[in-house]
């Protein structure tokens, strides 16, 4: 939830209408994710994780301050 609140503030920073429309309010709605995996095992899943490089950088998304 961090990456939100640093969005939000960031956003109300750099576009002033949106800071006077949502003075004290939220920016961002709460929810949730849900998601199918159809017909898989848990097995194939865990090992579909498992197996994902998640040390590789993406170099098309960047967060910066």
């Amino acid at each position: 939830m961090v990456i939100i609140g640093k969005t939000s503030i960031k956003l109300q920073q750099e576009f002033k209408n949106i800071q006077k429309e949502f003075w004290r309010r939220h920016v961002w709605a709460g929810g949730y994710f849900v998601a199918s995996s159809g017909n898989v095992t848990d097995e194939v899943i865990t090992q579909y994780i498992e197996n994902q490089d998640v040390e590789k950088e993406d170099e098309d998304f960047k967060i910066s301050d």
